[in-house]
């Protein structure tokens, strides 16, 4: 622990970062896996309300930097690809 008042307000101020995107980014991921259960289910109405709330997660995370923007393209891309697959 450090010794100096400011150093200490750090480690908090992280602490509480660290705890917000983790769980920012666990939602992101839970959004995502939840549109990739419903592409492989074939179900192209679930499948859709999936994409737009997995979408909009990964945006999110992109916007407060949890994810690099190039990273969030991609994600992006890759789900649109699958469900345009979708009959």
């Amino acid at each position: 622990m450090p010794n100096i008042k400011s150093a200490k307000k750090r480690v908090l101020v992280a602490e509480v970062r660290n705890a917000r995107n983790k769980a920012e980014r666990s939602a992101m991921k839970t959004a995502v896996k939840k549109f990739e259960a419903a592409a492989v289910d074939g179900n192209r109405t679930e499948a859709e309300g999936a994409y737009k709330v997995a979408v909009k997660a990964v945006d999110k995370a992109a916007a407060k930097g949890i994810l690099h923007k190039n990273n969030a393209a991609h994600k992006k891309s890759a789900m649109t690809l699958k469900l345009n697959k979708i009959g």
